[in-house]
């Protein structure tokens, strides 16, 4: 029995693409939000290492990132995201929530819920492996016309 409700285990429309980028790829992730653009985003790179319909939601984890400006603050979220890959639980996600969101100038935070079940062979097939993100060419775009958020990171691989 699973101990997430309903609303935990429905998993959000797919809001992102990747571009062909010089030896590395880029993700480009879109909401309504910022908070949407950045949940996409961080799921967008997972689903870059592994196919996500092969992953279900077992686990649940907490992650926090704190920077002095919006780009910082999409830096360090996606490598909190990274690190919990890389590290114990190695946490392959298909869903994120923000769950607090402060943009203030000098005082950036996120804090989001991060569902999904520790990576394994044989389960998940192995995508490419993520090995850093980078500032180059980071965008974050208020799209007014489509009244929507974008996101723009290459991620090295």
């Amino acid at each position: 029995m699973s101990q997430f409700t309903a609303e935990e285990l429905e998993l959000p429309e797919k809001k992102y693409e990747y571009l062909d980028h010089t030896a590395d790829v880029q993700l480009h992730s879109w909401g309504q939000s910022l908070e949407e653009a950045f949940e996409q985003c961080g799921i967008a790179m997972f689903g870059y290492m592994t196919e996500l319909d092969s992953v279900e939601i077992k686990q649940c984890v907490e992650i926090e990132a704190k920077a002095d400006d919006l780009e910082g603050l999409l830096f360090q979220y996606l490598n909190e995201l990274l690190f919990l890959f890389s590290c114990e639980p190695f946490l392959i996600c298909n869903k994120i929530v923000v769950t607090e969101f402060h943009t203030q100038t000098d005082n950036c935070r996120i804090k989001c819920k991060c569902y999904g079940e520790e990576f394994q062979i044989g389960k998940h097939p192995q995508g490419t492996e993520v090995k850093a993100i980078t500032y180059s060419a980071m965008q974050i775009v208020n799209d007014v016309k489509s009244k929507r958020f974008e996101l723009f990171v290459i991620i090295d691989i």
